[in-house]
């Protein structure tokens, strides 16, 4: 680690950002994300808030509440995962219920901003951040509609989109740009780990000043640099497998296709063979890659994306 390295978000997010003495640095990066001024009154409970040992790099998250009362979830996901979309509109739907009592109006329902903050690859497309909401479009007109409400003996017009959740995806691997902007020094630190001296993007001075690796206890930094290693280490185990199951399932299929093609001496029965072969060859090495990422505590979503294998066929194992 050099003398100008910064902890990783996810760690500070974990860590240290739920100190109120650290709010600063949080608000920055909403800040110039909303492009508005965004001050958070509390951190909230939530199950992701949670610090839990099986928890070592994945699920990241914190849930805040902002001046205005709205509802904030920052996640940091490192790893693939199969629904992660299932799993953001879950955890925007338990915010808004979780914080509107039995018996309120629905007045009382929360505006929720999810963000997600990705390194590793989530579909495709060019941008490295992308912003989501609900809008109601004419099929026809293709105007937008306005609500429009009777409030109190006045006429309240409101859009969608002060209402339902808005989701925004930062894919931090996808940015290769020279940071101008703050929002682009804000992504260049999360990719990077890296924060100009000169910087005055919102959050990122105050970053500077709390998130220095060096300022840790050698206890904190030990415990860090094994965070740092077990996503490390996951991302590589992830990676290998998918390699080795596609090499290594060819290899196995093309010589038992082979073997059963010549048994048969007929053209369809190598032909029949050879795709048999190939696919039991595939499933055996999936089945054995999908057991030993088990072994090493590798979550179920993670195996399925990295093998092909359903969640059932996982868990039977």
């Amino acid at each position: 680690m050099q003398k100008n390295s910064y902890i990783r978000f996810d760690w500070a997010i974990k860590r240290l950002l739920r100190d109120k003495a650290n709010f600063s640095v949080l608000e920055g990066l909403l800040t110039v994300l909303f492009n508005d001024k965004t001050k958070i009154v509390e951190i909230l409970e939530s199950e992701g808030n949670q610090q839990r040992d099986d928890d070592k790099f994945n699920r990241v998250d914190i849930k805040a509440k902002n001046s205005k009362g709205e509802i904030i979830i920052v996640e940091v996901q490192n790893t693939r995962e199969l629904y992660y979309l299932e799993r953001i509109l879950y955890g925007t739907a338990k915010a808004i219920t979780e914080h509107i009592s039995l018996g309120d109006t629905y007045q009382e329902v929360k505006k929720v901003y999810s963000i997600s903050i990705l390194y590793f690859d989530l579909g495709k497309g060019n941008d490295y951040l992308y912003h989501g909401q609900n809008r109601f479009i004419g099929v026809h007109t293709n105007d937008e509609l306005l609500i429009t409400a009777k409030e109190e003996g006045a006429i309240i017009q409101k859009l969608p989109q002060e209402v339902f959740p808005e989701y925004y995806l930062i894919r931090v691997n996808e940015f290769n740009q020279v940071a101008k902007t703050p929002l682009e020094e804000w992504v260049k630190y999360l990719k990077t780990g890296i924060i100009d001296p000169d910087t005055t993007a919102p959050g990122l001075p105050e970053a500077r000043e709390k998130l220095r690796y060096y300022d840790m206890s050698p206890e904190e930094r030990h415990e860090y640099d094994e965070h740092v290693n077990a996503i490390m280490i996951q991302n590589d185990v992830l990676n290998t497998a998918k390699l080795e199951g596609h090499a290594e399932g060819r290899a196995e299929g093309r010589a038992e296709g082979r073997a059963e093609g010549r048994a048969e001496g007929r053209a369809e029965g190598r032909a029949e063979g050879r795709a048999e072969g190939r696919a039991e060859g595939r499933m055996e090495e999936k089945l054995e890659v999908a057991k030993n990422l088990k072994q090493l505590g590798i979550s179920t979503d993670a195996i399925a994306q990295a093998t092909g294998l359903s969640l059932e066929e996982i868990e039977h194992l």
